[in-house]
């Protein structure tokens, strides 16, 4: 399967933090932003990296094949710093574009991040600073354990035998996105070994020391065979769908490797990047 073409595509040359290999385990602790702490992530290296425009080769993009695509979807939902209200009124919108784009017979959206450096930095409840780490959210052993989890919680566990996917819907609040914006690699890209085991631990404001949630998660290692991209000058009225895992990865785009970079080209007074990614859980009738 050939992977995207890239000749003749503007590019930005970017310092991606792959993970460092070392002989200790890979462990990221995650806190609450008004614990004053910020995150801890594994030990990583700097390595120079061309981020490819895609923009230009939107209509060929695919989630089975690269691992991401992107979508012209307006919303008129624009209260996403209310966690309730995101969850009343935009949920309803990522499961309607899923559908129609992937196809799927059931979506299940079970969480959302919302980043913006300025107010993670102020301490504010449940907003988080962009990643700065190549990685992908799932494992070949969190991944399954995450789907059934989630057909679990909403009674829908005659589903479990079908193929599920775990997608990320993310989009900017604010646009156009030129500082730190999201870059993916072509999942076509990446090899079985470029993908680290990592645990990770999640915090609450009451209990800094134990941890909440404890899960797993791939962090990347550096590949010269990476491509990766990004959308030049991203605005609210499109959506990057980012694939986590596949539960049929024999056959299709399984883990997809991405991160938010410092774009070198952007402006001294461009608008910190504020976005909103929904994780959601997609279910097909195979």
């Amino acid at each position: 399967m050939s992977v995207l073409v890239t000749d003749g595509l503007d590019h930005v040359n970017a310092r991606l933090a792959y993970t460092k290999i070392t002989d200790q385990e890979s462990i990221v602790k995650v806190f609450p932003p008004s614990s004053g702490r910020g995150t801890i992530t594994a030990e990583s290296i700097r390595v120079e990296m061309p981020i490819f425009d895609c923009r230009p080769l939107k209509k060929t993009l695919s989630l089975d094949e690269a691992g991401f695509q992107v979508v012209e979807e307006e919303t008129d939902f624009d209260d996403f710093y209310n966690a309730d209200s995101v969850r009343q009124y935009y949920y309803p919108q990522v499961v309607d574009l899923l559908q129609r784009h992937t196809g799927g017979i059931e979506v299940f959206v079970f969480d959302h991040n919302v980043r913006n450096q300025e107010r993670a930095d102020r301490g504010e409840v449940g907003v988080r600073e962009p990643v700065d780490g190549a990685h992908n959210d799932y494992t070949l052993s969190s991944g399954p354990r995450r789907v059934l989890e989630i057909l679990e919680e909403n009674n829908a566990l005659h589903l479990h035998a079908k193929r599920a996917a775990l997608i990320n819907v993310w989009r900017p609040i604010v646009g156009p996105v030129q500082d730190f914006p999201l870059a993916i690699c072509d999942a076509r890209t990446a090899m079985p070994d470029d993908f680290v085991p990592t645990r990770i631990e999640h915090f609450l404001e009451g209990n800094l020391e134990s941890p909440h949630l404890v899960g797993e998660i791939y962090n990347f290692r550096h590949n010269p065979s990476h491509k990766w991209f990004y959308v030049s000058n991203m605005q609210p009225r499109e959506a990057m769908l980012l694939k986590c895992f596949d539960s049929m990865s024999d056959d299709y785009a399984c883990f997809t490797g991405h991160t938010g970079f410092r774009n070198p080209t952007s402006s001294a007074d461009a608008e910190p990047r504020q976005s909103i990614e929904a994780r959601t859980l997609v279910i097909f009738d195979e």
